[in-house]
């Protein structure tokens, strides 16, 4: 088993990518799953919605593409529209520098635009089943060369129906392919899928993550990536936190949003993978200490991290699954304590977000960006209680 994606020995162009999204380190469904996919196995993946699943299919995907051939020689298929488009972004950002395109093909997109973007030839279609039959009648996509057959959120097209439609699908593919099922569960025509469709396939189980994230307020923000920073200091201002740790994505990330939290006068240090031992104690003894009041933290980094008292979870980019969203937001509201976690989200990052909310069984409350007023608001609040607590502590109050 590998720790790191470094160790998959995967093209440049890929671990340039992966390293720029900021995936640390693996998730337990992609730490499983990824080894086996290059190895060409047949495969069936149970996982909750909000693991990586992507990731899990699309590096497998983008390592066997060859780039010389035109059309189509990997299919994802996809229950909705979103799930498309999501699984297109995503196989997209991760072949940012490779010249692969991953096109999604759903009911509801205007058919000629459809027409045109498959006369480029595309070497990864990611469509819903009952457009992808269209386009099989038609005779606008061809399966020749489909090596690659990937069926996501299997028990989802059960539950919508799809059954017959991927029957013929996988009917009308090349024999000699390699195909993968994900699956939350495996309900009976999955299975049978599987024994008629798959050849000695490499089943991936794994146990959906832990939820005990009960007592924290869970809220997240729609905004810009560039108005980030500018919101996160509003939040501060207005909430005055104990102990805040906001997370971020890459070492580069983290290093730049501690440089200007400390330019506007905050207390804060940074917390990632290639600060020496020495240095990472030493921030975070001063964060147990309160020498400083914010830690601004990669997900590697934070694990393990045994640290009570933290107020306030700032996710100030999208965790990458459901299971590092838990234990992000997992850090607040312990012993007994309430905490809030407010999660930054770009537009794009919307269906993740629906992905983790379905995943811990639980709605995220949206909130509006803070105005200054909100701030003013914040602040005069913030020096009423502070003014409550002197006084107490003088006996003026009587």
């Amino acid at each position: 088993m590998y720790d790191t994606f470094k160790e998959l020995g995967l093209v440049p162009e890929i671990m340039k990518a992966i390293e720029d999204m900021g995936f640390e380190e693996p998730t337990p469904i992609q730490k499983a799953s990824i080894p086996a996919a290059m190895e060409g196995k047949d495969l069936i993946g149970q996982a909750q919605t909000g693991t990586g699943k992507t990731a899990a299919f699309g590096i497998p995907i983008l390592e066997k593409i060859d780039t010389t051939e035109k059309g189509p020689q990997a299919i994802v298929l996809s229950p909705t529209r979103e799930l498309a488009i999501q699984s297109a972004e995503e196989m997209n950002r991760l072949a940012q520098y490779l010249p692969i395109h991953a096109l999604p093909i759903y009911g509801g997109q205007d058919i000629e635009r459809q027409f045109r973007a498959l006369r480029k030839k595309p070497n990864i279609i990611v469509a819903t089943p009952g457009r992808l039959m269209d386009h099989m009648k038609r005779g606008t996509i061809d399966l020749s060369h489909v090596q690659i057959l990937v069926l996501d959120e299997g028990d989802e097209m059960v539950d919508m129906g799809f059954i017959d439609d991927i029957r013929t699908i996988l009917a009308g593919m090349p024999e000699e392919r390699q195909t993968m099922f994900f699956s939350a569960t495996m309900p009976a025509p999955i299975r049978e899928l599987a024994e008629s469709f798959l050849r000695d396939p490499v089943l991936v189980k794994i146990k959906a993550a832990t939820v005990t994230i009960d007592l924290v307020e869970q809220e997240y923000i729609e905004l810009p990536d560039m108005q980030k920073f500018d919101c996160l200091c509003r939040l501060l201002d207005m909430e005055n936190p104990e102990l805040a740790i906001v997370f971020v994505r890459t070492k580069r990330r983290a290093d730049e949003v501690t440089e200007a939290l400390k330019k506007r006068g905050y207390m804060a240090e940074g917390l990632h993978g290639d600060l020496s031992q020495q240095k990472r104690d030493a921030v975070v003894r001063q964060f147990k200490e309160g020498t400083i009041d914010i830690l601004v933290a990669t997900d590697v980094a934070a694990r393990g991290l045994d640290i009570s008292g933290v107020t306030h979870v700032y996710n100030f980019d999208m965790p990458q699954d459901s299971e590092t969203y838990v234990h992000r937001v997992g850090r607040t509201g312990r012993a007994g304590q309430t905490g809030l976690a407010m999660t930054f989200v770009v537009s794009r990052e919307i269906g993740q977000l629906h992905d983790i909310e379905r995943a811990i069984r639980r709605k995220i409350r949206r909130k509006s960006v803070p105005t200054l007023s909100d701030v003013i608001e914040g602040n005069q609040r913030i020096a009423i209680e502070n003014l409550q607590e002197a006084s107490r502590g003088t006996g003026l109050e009587e």
